[in-house]
């Protein structure tokens, strides 16, 4: 039983080891994805054979707050190499919480074959494993992907508001100041993007970072529940929504609660912060 194995998880084989990624570096039928916060560090060394998807050019529409379309999504898997049939393996810096988040739109395009490399980007440097500068290029391939299926893992601010009034399950992922409105923004970066701090009524504190370890691996699944059904008193059984501040944080909680976890009813609320903070009439605490 190797170690992602053994810790429980309700579906693990959603991800793999750097042992894992560095055998499969030349497997035709693996695409490595690099998907940071930094741009920078795409090319200052990535894991050799990887491609990057950068989550503001590549995943975002360029004029409308919403994601790329059924044909952008086709477009870009088009340019790097990918089928329907690839598997694609996700890392990144952040713990991977832009991994998770890039794993999560392309779910919305019904590409669930896809991994999420465990440690990510930090644990394969640690390793002194192989990177390199040369950007790979791949024979653009065909790839017509269904419309993207936004009602079952997204959720949109009136379902939120529903939510809230229905009294149901919500996960501030954010950091402890930003749930209290103390900040508006993460510690350590600029102190903007919504006019009212604070949080989601009803919404329980559980910060993204507690589902890792220091290593950047995920904690296994006893530690997890502990957390989000010991201490948050979450119910696997019932509805979640998570939300941070643009839905990036919360996409890596969205991951571990529908994958790690197995529940089977978890929506990441992309609006997030930066939307229900500057909303007009919408309940929020403090």
């Amino acid at each position: 039983m190797s170690d992602i194995e053994s810790r429980g998880y309700a579906k693990p084989e959603v991800l793999v080891s750097t042992d894992w990624v560095a055998e499969h570096l030349t497997d035709p039928g693996v695409r490595i994805i690099e998907s940071n916060e930094d741009p920078l560090l795409y090319p200052s060394g990535h894991i050799p054979g990887a491609v990057e998807v950068d989550w503001t050019r590549d995943l975002n529409d360029p004029l409308r707050r919403d994601y790329l379309d059924r044909e952008g999504f086709s477009s870009l898997m088009r340019r790097i190499g990918a089928t329907p049939d690839t598997l694609l393996v996700l890392y990144g810096d952040k713990n991977n919480w832009w991994a998770t988040y890039a794993f999560w739109v392309f779910q919305l395009f019904g590409h669930t074959n896809a991994k999420v490399m465990d440690g990510g980007r930090a644990k394969w440097i640690k390793e002194e494993r192989p990177v390199t500068r040369e950007v790979p290029s791949y024979p653009a391939t065909e790839y017509a992907a269904p419309p993207r299926d936004d009602s079952k893992i997204r959720a949109f601010r009136d379902r939120v508001l529903d939510h809230v009034e229905k009294k149901g399950q919500l996960v501030d992922v954010r950091s402890p100041q930003e749930y209290t409105g103390e900040r508006m923004h993460m510690p350590d970066y600029p102190n903007e993007g919504a006019l009212r701090g604070g949080h989601i009524p009803g919404a329980k504190s559980v910060p993204w970072g507690r589902a890792v370890k220091e290593d950047g691996t995920f904690k296994p699944a006893d530690e997890l529940k502990a957390i989000y059904e010991g201490e948050a008193s979450l119910k696997g059984s019932d509805e979640v929504i998570a939300y941070c501040r643009i839905g990036e944080r919360s996409s890596l909680t969205w991951f571990v609660l529908t994958y790690l976890l197995g529940y089977p009813d978890v929506r990441n609320y992309d609006g997030s912060w930066t939307e229900w903070g500057n909303l007009v009439g919408v309940p929020i605490e403090k």
